[in-house]
């Protein structure tokens, strides 16, 4: 069993800037990616971006070239927001991958106000 833990969001301006944190413990040894997704009301939860535990990085076109992903350690991830929008609005919801199952975190509200 794998648990996911994740901290940061909160509310900030346009423009400003929030980072968010996740990490994964219990049986981790498989972890081969994790990420994270966002949701709002009514709609899919939509990849954001995501890392591999090579470091290989996958962003959302809506995000490229404001958010970054990183690998803090072994099964620590951080997602730092830049020049947030207000339709960055959602709640944000980071994910770990095995081969055979998902585990994601209890979610996290990011509200940008314009």
């Amino acid at each position: 069993q794998v648990r996911v833990a994740q901290s940061g969001g909160g509310s900030v301006q346009s423009g400003g800037s929030l980072r968010l944190s996740c990490a994964a413990s219990g049986s981790t040894a498989m972890i081969f990616a994790m990420g994270w997704y966002r949701q709002t009301p009514g709609k899919q939860r939509d990849l954001v971006a995501s890392i591999t535990s090579r470091g290989d990085t996958t962003y959302s076109d809506f995000v490229k070239g404001r958010f970054t992903i990183s690998r803090v350690g072994a099964d620590t991830v951080s997602l730092q927001m830049n020049s947030l929008r207000p339709d960055d609005t959602a709640v944000y919801y980071c994910k770990a991958s095995q081969v055979i199952r998902d585990f994601w975190g209890q979610g996290t509200q990011v509200t940008v106000s314009a």
